[in-house]
């Protein structure tokens, strides 16, 4: 086996040091300046890509990171592995250890993921699961850095579900030393978790008053079809919320928009709206998570 070092798994950004996720980030950076002309820095490498959703941002994201810096990848929904029939997760995770060099996986179940994590010998990445997703915001924090040359110090504000996007963006809350105000309805609080720097409230206006970075995100998740959105309507991001914001203040989503529920296309077709470059920044984010799971499997210890 390739990987006799201790493997790198990228699950929660909460497992990892501060200090490591951030020279991810500066790699990250780094990587976009060289987008016309990427170091190949996974010849030879394979990833594994499995799906158990729909997905464009991810997909695309890891599928082209991997080609443009040397890789290959393979695709196979879970519907085309054993992992949903008689075959577990135990030899899952081992028989891909053997096929390839690192997996990410975008599941519903984090547990799962946890587990198939336990049971290889390669890094597993996590692409999205009900529970987090880390990866879209190490893609936010470096638009973050883009458009407002830092992070700590900064006032963002939350606004609609406690979803996996809000729980990630509340983890990298003290990771990164900024003010993170949640807006969320009050039946959708959750009882006994706290994260550093973050606080809630059910006042949008509050949440958006002197806000640097305002995001939200669908209101309903796949596989939460069905769900009641009336309580939501309080906390669109609109002209009227936006203007409680900072005058230079940007706008985020990690996409898809389900344009005049979440979001309106007014605040959509404003300077402030910078949801394309943060679409753009997943693949310059990927790579530099993939660089840094990799770098046991091969990738040039310089490049980390």
């Amino acid at each position: 086996m390739r990987h006799s070092e201790e493997t790198r798994h990228f699950l929660d950004l909460t497992d990892i040091p501060a200090d490591t996720l951030k020279k991810i980030l500066a790699h990250a950076h780094d990587l976009k300046t060289r987008k016309y002309n990427p170091p190949q820095l996974f010849d030879g490498l394979s990833l594994a890509m499995v799906f158990d959703k729909r997905s464009t941002r991810t997909r695309m994201s890891f599928e082209v990171a991997m080609k443009q810096l040397g890789g290959h990848t393979i695709v196979m929904t879970m519907d085309e592995m054993h992992l949903t029939g008689a075959e577990s997760i135990e030899d899952t995770g081992h028989v891909l250890s053997r096929f390839v060099d690192a997996i990410m996986i975008r599941m519903s179940d984090h547990d799962r993921l946890l587990e198939l994590s336990r049971h290889t010998s390669i890094p597993v990445i996590n692409g999205m699961t009900n529970r987090s997703h880390p990866c879209q915001i190490m893609a936010d924090l470096m638009t973050i850095e883009e458009k407002k040359g830092r992070v700590p110090g900064l006032n963002v504000a939350w606004f609609g579900d406690f979803n996996n996007v809000m729980r990630s963006w509340a983890q990298a809350a003290g990771i990164w030393d900024f003010n993170l105000t949640c807006a969320v309805p009050a039946p959708l609080m959750k009882q006994g978790e706290t994260f550093k720097n973050v606080r809630f409230t059910q006042d949008a206006q509050e949440a958006a008053a002197g806000a640097d970075v305002l995001v939200t995100d669908t209101w309903v998740s796949m596989g939460q079809e069905g769900k009641a959105i009336d309580m939501f309507a309080p906390y669109q991001v609109n002209p009227a919320l936006m203007a409680q914001a900072a005058p230079d203040a940007i706008f985020m989503h990690c996409m898809p928009v389900h344009r005049g529920e979440e979001v309106t296309d007014e605040v959509l077709a404003t300077p402030a709206s910078v949801i394309y470059d943060e679409a753009e920044n997943r693949l310059h984010a990927q790579k530099a998570i993939l660089a840094w799971c990799l770098k046991h499997a091969g990738v040039q210890p310089s490049t980390i």
